[in-house]
């Protein structure tokens, strides 16, 4: 990957936005695609278009989520520790001695979740879970007082990690769901630039995605397209305790993934086998029985119905601070997700043909 693309990847998903708070990670986003599209507009929910040829058809949308995974501050004790409400879902074992980042309005407080030490346990708590109510955020406040100066009910928390390069063109970070769809996204804008094409595109940088898919239900409705494609991670089951006969046979490297299944549309799903065959973009074959938890589900049932489509990026250990993907598949992605715009003309059918 070249120097620039990792350096904007590494902004990305180092930054901090969770649901509802998403403010910075669309200002990085607007202010790398900016002068790639015509016009940015946003919209009441929190939201960014990144829009090309408006006046064009068929009319796209290509979706990624801006939010993470996070939390709110619920509760301060007397002590100074801070209390907090899940915001999307999270494993509690994982948490405990992970940074976090309290957002406030005089700025960002460092803290750290904490829980008992394991030497202080009895036996019967050392067998127990870890229950979520039970832990909390130490910012080392001298007491209640001084947290409750720098601290309000409702500030956001998200936790601190890096972007880690890793091994055989792999890497670490804690946003790639869904900041690696976006830079996708970013690239895929990238790439049309410069290009003569029929459709016109919507780039949304949507919002909330992590708590009922909020923003792209909204985009959605106000953007009115023939075509979304939703762009987010998937899971793989190439590592260890991963049944492959319930997530089906997905690998790190291998390429991005086509979701197949009644969320998505067929003719879609088969332009993009079509032009990843065309075009030599190694791709991966993934089910969904139901809805996608993705804003897929919202594309596709947006007003009349939207002919939608749905890629996927491989990911491990999902939702954590440190996820994992291949850097190659967000570069084939979007590579796929440039040809398939190329290759739409006004003329196309997306409706039953009976």
């Amino acid at each position: 990957m070249e120097e620039a693309r990792w350096q904007f990847l590494k902004q990305m998903v180092e930054a901090h936005g969770t649901s509802g708070f998403e403010e910075g990670i669309q200002k990085l986003f607007r202010r790398e695609v900016e002068p790639w599209v015509d016009e940015i507009q946003t919209d009441r929910l929190g939201s960014l278009m990144a829009i090309r040829n408006s006046g064009g058809s068929p009319r796209i949308l290509l979706d990624a989520h801006a939010d993470e995974i996070g939390f709110v501050v619920k509760h301060i004790d007397e002590r100074g520790f801070l209390f907090v409400e899940r915001v999307g879902g999270w494993d509690v074992e994982i948490l405990v001695a992970q940074r976090v980042r309290v957002q406030t309005a005089q700025g960002p407080i460092p803290g750290v979740f904490g829980k008992k030490a394991i030497h202080l346990m009895d036996d019967e708590e050392r067998k127990k879970k870890s229950e979520f109510h039970k832990v909390w955020v130490d910012i080392g406040a001298r007491d209640g007082a001084e947290a409750r100066e720098l601290v309000s009910i409702g500030d956001p928390v998200t936790l601190e990690a890096s972007l880690v390069p890793a091994l055989n063109g792999m890497a670490f970070a804690k946003t790639f769901d869904d900041r690696a769809g976006l830079f996708v996204l970013a690239e895929t804008l990238r790439l049309l630039h410069g290009q003569q094409f029929p459709a016109a595109v919507y780039g949304v940088s949507a919002a909330q995605e992590e708590i009922g898919v909020r923003g792209a239900t909204a985009a959605a409705f106000g953007v009115d397209p023939v075509i979304g494609i939703a762009i987010d991670v998937s899971h793989t089951s190439d590592y260890p305790d991963v049944d492959k006969r319930k997530v089906g046979e997905i690998s790190l490297g291998a390429g991005p993934i086509l979701v197949r299944g009644p969320n998505i549309h067929p003719g879609v799903f088969r332009r993009l086998v079509d032009v990843a065959r065309e075009r030599e973009i190694p791709v991966q074959i993934q089910t969904a029985g139901g809805l996608t938890g993705t804003d897929a589900r919202a594309l596709q049932v947006s007003r009349a119905g939207v002919a939608t489509g749905l890629i996927g990026i491989p990911l491990r250990y999902m939702h954590s601070p440190c996820e994992m993907l291949a850097l190659a598949d967000l570069e084939n992605a979007a590579a796929l997700l440039a040809g398939f715009v190329m290759s739409c003309r006004a003329d196309d059918c997306w409706t039953l043909e009976v």
